[in-house]
């Protein structure tokens, strides 16, 4: 842990709430469209579907249009659960042969898997998967929606018209990205300034934006022709036409043949309630596994978790993971498992709920900060590079073979506590995902917190295999404990980069609703209606 830091800083970001709908995200402005759409009437879907594509447009380095995801819904009316699962897979016509191992070691010391020639799997047109964000807002539109589908897209078209806004955050984030969006012509006109990061201005009236306008006319035409011209029609082939262009394995055929699937939810029996997690190829199956060992070995106490709550934590943690990195893949009886433990990844979470008590977990990736590093020259859509999931070594249960489903480690979860209470959370942030969820879940449900003190609360993470990682605020008893048992590192909360994950939760109280996002994420804000 770096020793520069301010030791005197605390960060503060109180819950939003109120009686009426509310929606947090990473993005305030994004969270702003959202609220806006609940605000005109609009049902929590509504504001799912417009939140999404505005987040495409705001933060292109965390998800968009050429990316996949998930989210848990609960239908308040019905009193219903409910997945729609859109997460990516291999191109049909992709070849393991094309993948050739370099003999190097690993991609990198966070990334597991052998090194491939020309880190062809990890960016470029080659790192593509199926994409699948257009096809689950379509599906959920569908299912649930009450305001047409061009008034839900409506507001991305003009921030996409206004261009990326250039502050300290933007820079950041291209920044980290930059020595790969160089590569590619398309790219480095859409993030890039003479082929560097764009500044931030220094003068309160100066302002630095990067033209969207390829991006704009998409949406535009995305809203006027509806979500399958993004499947099959002259988006579908424009899209196609890019990536194999480029030399990657995208056909028109993946595209016509992608659809967004519903998914019975994962029912976990938790402190006499119940989680509900997406199954299959997501993080749900290893937080059940994580559930259930605390469930058995955490005995809360009344005034927070002590020392003896935080192992249990990382023990449960450790064990989870463990279970998951045995056996993982798209391969017969091997569907519950992912395999991103170990890869760094950008993703971006939102959770809705609405003035009715219908809730949303949303979370949507292009898997690395700006996937492939590839937009689209045509489109001006930045592509995911989905492939970075699979093992390029042959034989295993996730290794890359085409139209394989891609393995994922978000964990969109809605809740149900023994006291009634409601709550839909979810984070970014990789492997840290899934620590995060685990620990905010027990706050709630263990420990009786409100969404405010929850939110404050120290984590710990423990998805480095036999590291856990302590928030320097723990109290000194708790760190002292798991120095003495863990190979224990410290850290804070921080913005860039994060060693713990960035969640964004809503909780519903009888009719009061509250929102919270992660206290040091610069852009993110809970937004009521109104």
């Amino acid at each position: 842990m770096s020793d520069l830091f301010s030791n005197a800083q605390h960060l503060r970001k109180p819950a939003s709430v109120s009686k009426g709908g509310i929606v947090a995200a990473q993005s305030r402005k994004a969270a702003e469209i959202g609220a806006g759409v609940l605000a005109a009437g609009g049902d929590c879907i509504d504001a799912v579907v417009a939140t999404t594509f505005a987040l495409g447009v705001l933060e292109p380095w965390m998800s968009g249009l050429g990316g996949g995801g998930a989210m848990v819904l609960y239908r308040a009316r019905e009193d219903r659960y409910e997945v729609i699962d859109y997460g990516m897979r291999a191109p049909g016509g992709i070849r393991s042969e094309d993948y050739p191992l370099t003999g190097a070691g690993t991609a990198s010391d966070l990334f597991p898997w052998a090194r491939v020639k020309d880190d062809r799997n990890l960016h470029g047109p080659g790192s593509i998967a199926v994409p699948g964000v257009v096809a689950g807002m379509e599906e959920a539109h569908r299912r649930h929606a009450r305001l047409p589908w061009r008034e839900l897209l409506a507001p991305s078209v003009d921030l996409a018209g206004n261009g990326l806004a250039v502050d300290w955050w933007t820079t950041l984030m291209i920044a980290s990205s930059a020595a790969d969006l160089r590569r590619y012509p398309a790219s480095a006109a859409a993030y890039l300034v003479d082929g560097l990061p764009p500044n931030a201005p220094w003068g309160i009236k100066a302002s630095v934006r990067l033209p969207q306008d390829r991006l704009k006319a998409t949406l535009s035409y995305l809203a006027a022709e509806g979500a399958r011209d993004f499947y099959q029609g002259d988006l579908a082939r424009s899209i196609a036409a890019d990536v194999q262009a480029g030399g990657g394995a995208l056909s028109v055929e993946d595209l016509a043949s992608f659809r967004a699937h519903g998914r019975v939810p994962l029912a976990i029996p938790y402190r006499g309630g119940k989680v509900y997690a997406t199954p299959e190829l997501t993080c749900g199956p290893t937080l059940a596994h994580a559930l259930r060992l605390l469930q058995q070995r955490l005995q809360p106490g009344r005034s927070g978790p002590d020392a003896a709550a935080y192992a249990e934590y990382a023990l449960a943690l450790q064990s989870a993971y463990r279970e998951r990195l045995q056996d993982m893949g798209d391969a017969d009886g091997r569907r519950a498992l992912g395999a991103e433990h170990l890869a760094p990844s950008c993703t971006t979470h939102f959770s809705v709920v609405d003035r009715e008590g219908n809730m949303a977990a949303v979370t949507q990736t292009l898997l690395s900060t700006f996937g492939s590093k590839f937009v689209a020259p045509q489109s001006g859509i930045t592509m995911n590079n989905g492939i970075m999931w699979f093992d390029p070594m042959p034989g295993g249960p996730n290794s890359l073979s085409p139209g394989k489903r891609c393995l994922t480690n978000y964990t969109p979860v809605l809740a149900l506590a023994a006291d009634g209470r409601r709550l839909a959370v979810g984070a970014s942030g990789g492997r840290r995902i899934l620590p995060a969820v685990a620990q905010l879940l027990s706050f709630v449900m263990d420990y009786g917190m409100d969404l405010d003190t929850a939110m404050h609360q120290p984590r710990i993470d423990a998805s480095e295999g036999a590291v856990v990682i302590g928030d320097v605020r723990l109290p000194a008893p708790t760190r002292d404990a798991l120095r003495a048992r863990f190979d224990y590192e410290e850290a804070r909360v921080q913005t860039f980069p994060m060693k713990f994950a960035c969640p964004s939760v809503v909780l519903r109280e009888g009719d009061t609703n509250s929102g919270a996002n992660e206290i040091a994420q610069p852009w993110g804000d809970a937004v009521a209606e109104g």
